[in-house]
């Protein structure tokens, strides 16, 4: 399956990773072409961000160890893109 699209919710301490250890990480996975962390949440003790990483064909299993490697951990997979293009989520009126 080729999967384009990641976009994941990870906490991670105050204190450490920086982000900067997570970007690193994140740079050093096949695969992995474009990324982006953007902090959503900044508590006493932690901080929520949403990384979206777009590539051919990445490993699901590679990037969260490797942004488990830097001592933050993925909550969860909040979107999953496959196949041969990128096609944006169309908002459905109701």
């Amino acid at each position: 399956m080729n999967v384009r699209r990641l976009v994941l919710d990870v906490d991670k301490a105050m204190s450490r990773p920086s982000i900067v250890d997570i970007a690193q990480a994140l740079s050093a996975c096949s695969g992995v072409e474009d990324f982006n962390i953007t902090v959503t949440e900044i508590d006493v003790q932690t901080v929520g961000m949403d990384i979206t990483i777009e590539g051919r064909h990445l490993d699901y299993g590679k990037v969260a160890a490797a942004i488990e490697s830097t001592g933050a951990v993925v909550h969860s997979i909040d979107q999953l893109v496959c196949g041969e293009r990128i096609i944006e989520r169309v908002v459905r009126a109701r």
